[in-house]
């Protein structure tokens, strides 16, 4: 209701036909050279094929990751919501980052995983944006306005309310929906820590693959040791040798 595919669609619209050689809807344009249009817009399952929805949607994400490039144009409409909430926001956040860091492709990525927002504060080349709202005597009015930084909230309920959801409906779903963020600024959710342990996470397999390297030294160390050619002092000396090693750290 936003605006949010409406904006993707005419994107990738107006690089199409710039790239025909035709007038587009703009004062001014600097378009780029772009190689492909990649897109994933939409929900809708293959029953024929005998592909689910998620089926489609992970298929079509894996050939843009497969085949764009960082001179391609990428849109992406609300990837991970065809599965259980962990599991499409980690492929999410594991697309999204790919996207940034390997293909570095122009993408648009639109979601409503707010948590997603976290990754304009640890890629550089990631920023966020978003279509402004106001809300008005208890309804809400989509001002269709591109705005920079994340949205502040979401507003699932208004938009029910305005498809006719009926009230007795909306109250328990307003009742719910308060304890559930009451619950959530009580724990952090794992959402929430998808993002922040990804540094201790980094750290943890730094350190393992040092530790690997230093017993990888031992075992050669080790090999190359005659223990019936050794003198009792040689012995000594690579019996300090190894444990300078300090395999297992300080302690």
């Amino acid at each position: 209701m936003g605006g949010k595919s409406t904006y993707m669609r005419q994107v990738a619209l107006i690089t199409l036909l710039a790239h025909t050689g035709s007038l587009i809807p703009a004062k001014a344009a600097e378009i780029g050279p772009i190689d492909r249009i990649f897109t994933r817009i939409g929900a809708s399952d293959d029953l024929s094929g005998g592909r689910s929805t998620f089926m489609v949607e992970m298929s079509e994400a894996a050939n843009i990751l497969n085949n764009a490039s960082p001179e391609s144009l990428v849109l992406l409409d609300e990837i991970g919501r065809g599965t259980s909430t962990y599991d499409g926001l980690s492929l999410a956040w594991a697309i999204a980052t790919s996207l940034a860091d390997e293909v570095r492709a122009f993408t648009l990525f639109a979601t409503h995983y707010f948590e997603l927002t976290e990754l304009a504060n640890i890629h550089p080349h990631i920023s966020n944006a978003h279509f402004t709202a106001a809300e008005h005597k208890g309804g809400i009015v989509f001002l269709h306005r591109v705005e920079p930084g994340p949205a502040n909230r979401s507003y699932g309920i208004q938009v029910a309310q305005l498809a006719g959801i009926n009230a007795g409906v909306l109250a328990k779903a307003r009742k719910k929906l308060k304890a559930l963020e009451s619950q959530a600024s009580k724990h952090n959710s794992p959402q929430s820590d998808l993002f922040i342990n990804e540094a201790e996470e980094a750290d943890s397999v730094e350190d393992a693959v040092e530790e690997q390297a230093k017993y990888a030294e031992l075992i050669s160390a080790f090999a190359e040791l005659d223990p019936d050619a050794l003198s009792p002092r040689e012995a000594l000396d690579a019996l300090y040798t190894l444990k300078s090693l300090n395999i297992m750290g300080s302690e």
